[in-house]
């Protein structure tokens, strides 16, 4: 259950709200606007109608205010949790680092969750952090998304921090995106060289539920790290498009897509010719990478 104790924030409470019913959580409507009540109140009724777990979500703090911190001490003291966790944004560097350890000296916080780790802060924070609280970083969100919210593991931040990539978390994210059902049916497709551009629509779909392009490709070893999060997620809305405006039969056969029917598509989906010759030049040169791959002794596609 997601209990809402930040009760000043205009709008705070009802952003909670949306947010459980997204997840599927139980929400707990505040009578009183007074975050030490709410505290005291909401464990009680969520273990009543048998929630296992509460969250209460506490005001933010931009900086260190000795009546709010007081106000979190009271609020510990009858919610009396098992996690106190601080979040900071992994933007802010240094000032990050200060709230933190006067937040742990105050209320012995039980570790920390890091946001925004998909910028350039590139996890500067995350060390210094660490290093001042002693405290482990459990969680980073590297995005806007509630999917966007990852485990922490150091040495995989580590590897992305020196542009080694991060092939674990991008297998993680294939795994969770594509179906196995599917990944063989499109690797039987290709060992008969029949893959074809509805395939290739399926694979875009799954790629984008994946996160931005820019997180993925920083998962990548060798690929530069700075000015990589601005890749534009964009180019596969336009692909999309392109893939959309032609009929399933071209869909399925590719090699029937001369001259007049790819003039059509292009006026279809608001790009040029020339786009669509590089989107059809692309996918082939695709089919050939992929088919080279089944080739060299690989029993399964890597997603």
């Amino acid at each position: 259950m997601l209990i809402p104790a930040d009760t000043r924030r205009p709008g705070a409470v009802e952003q909670l709200k949306q947010i459980a019913k997204q997840v599927g959580a139980g929400f707990y409507m505040p009578d009183t606007d007074n975050p030490i009540e709410i505290a005291r109140k909401a464990p009680k009724v969520a273990y009543v109608e048998g929630y296992d777990t509460v969250i209460i979500d506490t005001q933010g703090r931009l900086h260190v205010d000795d009546k709010l911190m007081q106000e979190l001490k009271k609020m510990m003291k009858v919610a009396k949790p098992s996690e106190k966790l601080f979040v900071a944004d992994g933007m802010t560097g240094q000032d990050a680092v200060k709230i933190a350890e006067t937040f742990d000296k105050n209320l012995d916080i039980t570790g920390v969750i890091l946001t925004k780790m998909d910028g350039d802060a590139r996890g500067g924070a995350a060390l210094s952090i660490f290093s001042v609280t002693n405290k482990p970083i459990k969680l980073i969100g590297v995005g806007e998304k509630l999917s966007d919210i990852e485990q922490f593991y150091p040495d995989r931040i580590a590897s992305r921090i020196l542009g080694m990539g991060d092939v674990l978390t991008l297998i993680e994210k294939a795994e969770e995106n594509f179906k196995a059902e599917e990944s063989k049916r499109l690797e039987q497709k290709l060992r008969k060289s029949k893959f074809n551009l509805e395939d290739f629509l399926t694979q875009i779909k799954q790629v984008k539920n994946m996160g931005p392009l820019g997180n993925l490709a920083k998962m990548i070893p060798g690929m530069p790290v700075k000015g990589i999060e601005n890749i534009d997620d964009k180019v596969l809305v336009r692909i999309e498009a392109i893939i959309n405006s032609m009929t399933r039969k071209e869909r399925l056969y590719p090699e029937i897509l001369n001259g007049s029917r790819r003039k059509r598509i292009a006026m279809g989906s608001g790009n040029s010719v020339q786009e669509i010759n590089q989107l059809i030049k692309q996918f082939d040169m695709m089919k050939k990478m992929m088919k080279t791959y089944m080739k060299g002794g690989r029993r399964s596609l890597p997603f």
